[in-house]
């Protein structure tokens, strides 16, 4: 077994303690803990270690650490209940929750095509835009697949389009914020990925752009998960369909 010096345990206690608060760690931020983490193996080894039993991964991401909670932890992460209640309205079902999952994804399609050097392909989308993507992906979804190949794709098209569509509308975004409209469920969403450091939302121009955590994280993770890609490639089938 291993024997660190009582310098690197404290210096590794305090890198992890502080990405349990904050989330993530730059030069910037603080640059005495980012050398610590960047020139010690010793020091990313216990942090590591530490994260691994507190049911999260630590990486460097471009120029930043981030400690990336795994999907069930529900300690420093969300569980499902409570991403429905943070993203759907009152009493929201499994509907009302994929459905919101739905228009991160598209969301996530608008910005990284995963091809390139980066995978970034835009620098902003207006929430109009976004609010077409999610209608015309629901409405071709529901033409193309029926509910067999839906089940198979993993996507199901019809129930997000009936949740969707329960939905009320306005004639605008601006200060909408109840949830039983298809514009103040958008601007929920919108609020929250803002509030996870994700996007830049704003709201007076009805304009979204991302940040670099989120740039990060998809340049390095998210673009390689295969549900992505599924979903992906179940968008692009669809299109095909239809031309």
């Amino acid at each position: 077994m291993a024997v660190y010096d009582e310098n690197i345990i404290r210096k590794s206690n305090d890198i992890f303690w502080y990405l349990v608060k904050y989330r993530e760690l730059s030069f910037e931020k603080d640059n005495d803990l980012y050398d610590a983490y960047c020139e010690s193996d010793e020091v990313q080894k216990l942090v590591k270690s530490m994260s691994e039993s507190a049911s999260c991964e630590v990486e460097r991401l471009g120029s930043v650490i981030y400690l990336i909670p795994d999907e069930d932890n529900t300690f420093l992460g969300y569980s499902k209940a409570e991403l429905k209640k943070e993203l759907c309205k009152s009493g929201g079902t499994d509907k009302d929750y994929y459905l919101a999952q739905f228009v991160i994804l598209n969301l996530m399609l608008a910005f990284y095509d995963g091809s390139g050097a980066s995978a970034k392909s835009r620098d902003d989308l207006r929430v109009g835009e976004l609010e077409n993507m999610i209608s015309d992906g629901l409405a071709r979804g529901t033409a193309v697949l029926d509910e067999d190949a839906q089940s198979e794709a993993g996507i199901a098209f019809t129930n997000m389009r009936d949740a969707y569509e329960a939905l009320k509308s306005t004639d605008s975004f601006k200060g909408v914020r109840s949830k039983f409209t298809k514009q103040g469920f958008l601007n929920g969403i919108l609020k929250f990925m803002e509030d996870q450091g994700l996007i830049n939302y704003i709201e007076a121009d009805e304009m979204i752009s991302v940040t670099r955590k989120f740039d990060n994280l998809m340049n390095y993770d998210l673009l390689n998960d295969n549900n992505i890609d599924r979903v992906r490639r179940v968008m692009g089938e669809l299109e095909n369909e239809q031309n």
